[in-house]
């Protein structure tokens, strides 16, 4: 008779099939991992190539393109030298910071104002208003550039950078609107309401209250404001006229198409200086981006 097995040597089928099945989950967790991890290195390398090629073209000595590269022999600060003595690049940079500052500033002021009006108060047309609001951004402000050049023509704003500055605004000042107020309509508007209890008037309420909590969309509205008339080359192309008033971009386009001029080198040197502003305003601003405003709010 034969003998009958012992419990230990009896296995459970469930238990090897579980045991089967949390392998094949275990594999497949980490062919997961991998190919993500795939996906951003080709990612980071198709980012981060342009940058180092831009970066080491601004050291390679010359101007043409055979001495830009990525690792350039025989590196040296004369691209630099020569961009801020032999060109206007100085005037050019300044150009463009007054025309960014000036447009940032007017942005996150008047998009607070309409984002806060059009979310918490209740006026005859709001909606007709909101609605031509999403109508407009849905068109790219170069389109209109043939009105703004015969307003200018007309109001004597051409070549100036104020007047570059207020089309700039004009231009994003929509989707800005629209963007804070989606921000504030989720706002809790109970604390609105202990401070009207409290006898604050609206202006007080949007000042000490709605715009603190505002802070992490103000600061993407600051850093978006900055960067696009700091980059535009079609309206400063358009409005700007004297070699005095003209910013960065237009230089620097002048530097690779001029007819006997096509410093490469040069330019990509430009286009480092021009990154600095960029990077600095980010990393200040940056801690802004991930406040926990409304966790802050409800504790208060």
């Amino acid at each position: 008779m034969a003998a009958t097995p012992t419990a230990a040597q009896v296995r459970d089928p469930r238990s090897r099939s579980g045991a089967t099945a949390e392998g094949r989950q275990r594999i497949r967790d980490r062919v997961t991992d991998a190919l993500l991890h795939l996906q951003l290195l080709a990612v980071a390398v198709i980012v981060v190539f342009p940058l180092l090629w831009v970066v080491g073209s601004s050291f390679g000595p010359g101007g043409g393109l055979a001495n830009a590269g990525p690792i350039p022999e025989n590196a040296t600060f004369d691209n630099y030298i020569e961009l801020f003595t032999q060109t206007d690049y100085g005037r050019w940079y300044l150009n463009s910071l007054y025309v960014a500052v000036l447009n940032m500033a007017g942005s996150v002021v008047l998009s607070a104002l309409c984002g806060w009006v059009f979310s918490r108060i209740r006026f005859r047309g709001r909606k007709p208003g909101m609605l031509g609001i999403l109508v407009l951004q849905m068109f790219p402000s170069f389109l209109t550039a043939i009105a703004v050049y015969m307003l200018f023509l007309n109001f004597g704003l051409l070549d100036s950078l104020t007047g570059l500055a207020l089309v700039s605004i004009a231009a994003a000042l929509p989707y800005n609107t629209w963007l804070m107020k989606g921000y504030t309509d989720n706002l809790p508007a109970s604390l609105d309401e202990a401070a009207a209890l409290d006898g604050a008037g609206r202006l007080t309420i949007f000042r000490k209250i709605v715009l603190p909590l505002m802070r992490p969309m103000l600061t993407f509205v600051a850093i978006t404001s900055f960067t696009m008339p700091w980059m535009d080359f079609i309206l400063p192309r358009l409005l700007l006229q004297s070699s005095g008033k003209q910013t960065v971009a237009i230089g620097l386009f002048q530097l690779i198409t001029d007819q006997y001029a096509n410093d490469f080198t040069t330019f990509a040197a430009g286009a480092v200086v021009l990154a600095v502003p960029i990077t600095i305003l980010y990393i200040v601003l940056q801690r802004h981006l991930v406040t926990g405003a409304m966790a802050g709010a409800e504790k208060g």
